[in-house]
């Protein structure tokens, strides 16, 4: 999809030319690029490539650039520059990365479990967010060895080494970005089967972003936490996107907190971007929704099943305008509970979410929670 791997002779070249967006490049053709500015002026590329390269590739232009393969319409003087030939590639790269996620500088976190984010270019700074791998970031600079980015609603430092960059950034996203559907409604019906007589899921909060499974007439299959269902596609936008960083700012709580509450929720938020696993109860290796509220209840003397529906029996119910950190949120399917999640103020709960997202931070609301349950 991307130029790579090439060799070029860069010449100023007068004259017209005809005009495609999208180009075949053989090995050994010319090609002219003429950009739109007030020079006027063509750039002619000879590519050049050994006899094991010499087929096809298929190259994505930048929208300001118009190019046409060959050398028709080239004429009059032809003048030798030094025009930096890598130069061009990145700008082509970076117009491309934004047309297709919207990043004018884009870094890709490479990373065995988390990159961490830090509010300064430290090791010792504060950590203000996690990345996951192959998640998506903005570069802003560098710092020495550290990177400055800012990703989803986190802005930092992560460590250089651990991002990558350039046209292996460009690529590895092609094939990391999802289609996500994005709530425009109020509230949105996830039904069983993709049409309105179908029972209803759950319910979809406006702004939330669904992954989307498969494409329908008039519907999308998408996956919500780890159930799939079927959502109107006249309700949603839908748009590739990238993972982006986890937010991890420490929270603080008024004097009406219990210190147990403060500690529980911290202690929960250190495991933000760790797997998800269906069945699992490793925090560090492996954990899905029920597993997580039980592992995080274990350390604080409170013994819950390793199940979301048995969950709720333990404890008190409540309403959720009387939540307080560390109480739990469950959420239904239409026939029962099938989701749990740990409440950690300012509308937000933390919880194991599914595969492609693990452990992250989401608005409490996102989906209609079936009841709220104190255990503290």
């Amino acid at each position: 999809m991307i130029l790579k791997d090439i060799r070029c002779n860069r010449k100023f070249v007068t004259g017209t030319a005809s005009v495609l967006a999208l180009g075949i490049v053989l090995a050994g053709a010319t090609v002219n690029f003429n950009r739109n500015d007030k020079t006027n002026t063509n750039t002619t590329i000879n590519i050049v490539e050994t006899v094991e390269e010499n087929k096809a590739r298929e190259m994505v232009l930048p929208a300001e650039w118009l190019a046409f393969s060959g050398n028709a319409g080239a004429s009059s003087a032809i003048m030798e520059t030094n025009v930096d030939v890598v130069s061009l590639e990145n700008e082509m790269l970076q117009q491309v990365a934004f047309d297709s996620f919207g990043y004018t500088n884009l870094g890709l976190a490479v990373v065995e479990g988390n990159l961490n984010v830090r509010e300064s270019a430290s090791g010792d700074a504060s950590i203000v967010g996690k990345m996951t791998n192959y998640s998506a970031c903005e570069i802003l600079g560098t710092e020495g060895e550290w990177t400055k980015i800012t990703s989803g609603n986190v802005e930092g430092y992560v460590k250089t080494e651990y991002l990558l960059t350039g046209q292996e950034a460009l690529e590895l996203a092609q094939t990391e970005a999802k289609l996500m559907a994005k709530v425009k409604t109020e509230v949105l019906n996830l039904r069983s089967e993709a049409n309105t007589d179908s029972a209803i899921l759950s319910t979809v909060s406006k702004g939330e972003e669904i992954l989307v499974v498969e494409e329908l007439e008039g519907w999308l299959k998408v996956e919500v936490d780890d159930a799939q269902g079927y959502i109107s596609a006249d309700y949603v936008e839908t748009t590739l996107k990238l993972k982006t960083a986890n937010t991890l700012k420490e929270l603080s709580y008024d004097s009406g907190v219990s210190n147990t509450r403060v500690d529980l929720v911290n202690y929960a938020l250190q495991f933000v971007g760790n797997r998800y696993v269906w069945g699992g109860t490793s925090l560090t290796k492996g954990v899905d929704c029920s597993g997580f509220t039980m592992k995080i209840y274990q350390k604080y003397g409170v013994y819950l099943p390793h199940s979301s529906r048995a969950q709720p029996g333990h404890g008190t119910k409540i309403s959720s305008s009387e939540a307080q950190p560390g109480d739990l949120f469950f959420y239904g399917n239409g026939s029962g509970i099938n989701h749990v999640a740990i409440y950690i103020g300012n509308g937000k709960v933390v919880h194991a979410s599914n595969s492609r997202d693990g452990i992250k931070i989401s608005n409490a609301f996102y989906r209609k929670p079936v009841c709220v349950v104190s255990y503290l």
